[in-house]
């Protein structure tokens, strides 16, 4: 099994900057996209982020050049670091990994998520 550990959410001015860390521990043999989505009140969870396992990433429409999505792998982490934020941005902000583990190739598994509120 494959747990999430999310931190790094709160309650940010307009223009501020939140860092979000989302760390997976458990029977890891891989893990292959490490990403970034969220939900907003009355809203569909979207795609935020995602950096799979060669190092690309992926960004939506809504946050190119303002967040940037980082892993470090020694400790199977991903970050988000998120600048310029926007009320817009206010959302729930889920952690998604998918990890092979033992007998459970590829599958994914979900953060509890994290409040991310922008407001002043």
């Amino acid at each position: 099994q494959v747990q999430l550990m999310e931190s790094g959410g709160g309650l940010v001015q307009p223009g501020g900057s939140l860092r979000l860390s989302c760390a997976a521990s458990g029977s890891i043999l891989s893990i292959k996209y490490m990403g970034w989505y969220r939900q907003a009140p009355g809203k569909q969870r979207e795609s935020v982020a995602g950096i799979i396992s060669d190092g690309s990433t992926n960004y939506a429409d809504s946050v190119k050049g303002r967040f940037t999505i980082s892993r470090d792998t020694a400790k199977n982490t991903v970050y988000l670091q998120m600048n310029s934020l926007k009320p817009e941005d206010t959302a729930v902000y889920y952690c998604y990994v998918v990890a092979d583990a033992p007998m459970r190739p590829s599958v994914g598994y979900w953060g509890q998520g994290t409040q991310v509120t922008v407001s002043s």
